[in-house]
């Protein structure tokens, strides 16, 4: 393989204790890179009988992605370890803007100052302009119509924590004088537009832009912004109907799995992909196409 470069960096990846940032963590600690881990665990309607049952059984759909949402980090810290490699965890809300500095005051102490930053958390509630849309989706979570809270909820924890978390690094990363940095946000590929998830699309979008805005400022400091738009990726929502429609629409003939957006996240971060800034990849086997 390659050499990537990074051994012995540091990496703070958010929303890392399941699906897309797990792997991801896992990936760039198999680098030689130093991880730490945020996650944040949000309330479930489910009882615990039923996410456990929904872990038993491994059938995608709304019951299984809540249920790798319930989980700690720690199985991913430990996986890391044992594996020969180093990493931390500590969950927390990053809706909390207060809880930013501090996070990296952590992973100053415990692993040295942030180098890699991996935006990946999520905060997702599907919800419409349409009231005929209101009801169960295709993975069986709930569609509501657009509303103050869930607008806010989705701007406090994809937009202003990302942007947020890119300050810190950016102040920081100045005041120590670095001359390296790589800043990579997890998007979606239909952050243009998406039915019956309109303020998610619309948070990620968001990202989008304020992500090509940093990649034209923070150059002349040594850092690269890129944004990864992921297609649809079996993070445990996706249903065995809906698996094979979208097997049946991607060019490459299936569903993603979380290695695949991590294998184009440690490019993106390693030496190799050092001349690539402000762009958009989409990472779906051809399920959408950048026009």
């Amino acid at each position: 393989m390659t050499e990537t470069g990074i051994d012995g960096k540091v990496a703070l990846v958010t929303g890392g204790n399941h699906g897309i940032g797990a792997v991801i963590a896992q990936a760039l600690a198999a680098q030689g890179v130093k991880v730490l881990i945020t996650y944040f665990r949000l309330e479930t309607a489910y009882a615990e009988n039923e996410l456990q049952a929904a872990l038993d059984a491994g059938i995608g759909g709304d019951r299984l992605y809540r249920a790798q949402q319930q989980q700690s980090a720690d199985h991913v810290v430990s996986a890391i370890r044992k594996a020969g490699g180093t990493a931390t965890a500590v969950e927390l809300d990053l809706s909390d803007s207060d809880a930013i500095p501090s996070l990296f005051d952590r992973c100053e102490a415990q692993l040295g100052p942030v180098e890699i930053l991996i935006n990946n958390h999520a905060y997702c509630a599907p919800e419409t302009f349409d009231p005929a849309n209101v009801g169960a989706n295709d993975s069986g979570s709930g569609i509501t119509l657009t509303s103050a809270e869930g607008i806010d909820q989705h701007m406090a924890v994809n937009v202003r924590a990302t942007v947020l978390l890119m300050r810190e690094f950016v102040e920081r990363h100045i005041g120590r004088r670095a001359d390296w940095g790589r800043i990579v946000n997890i998007s979606t590929d239909a952050a243009h537009a998406h039915g019956n998830n309109v303020s998610y699309a619309a948070s990620k979008h968001a990202i989008e832009s304020y992500s090509r805005s940093a990649a034209s400022e923070l150059g002349q400091y040594g850092i690269t912004v890129n944004i990864v738009a992921p297609g649809p990726i079996q993070t445990g929502y996706i249903t065995p109907a809906m698996e094979r429609e979208i097997e049946a629409e991607t060019p490459l003939g299936r569903v993603g799995r979380p290695e695949d957006i991590a294998h184009t996240v440690v490019f993106l971060v390693s030496e190799q992909g050092g001349w690539l800034t402000g762009q958009l990849l989409y990472v779906g086997g051809g399920y959408r196409m950048h026009q």
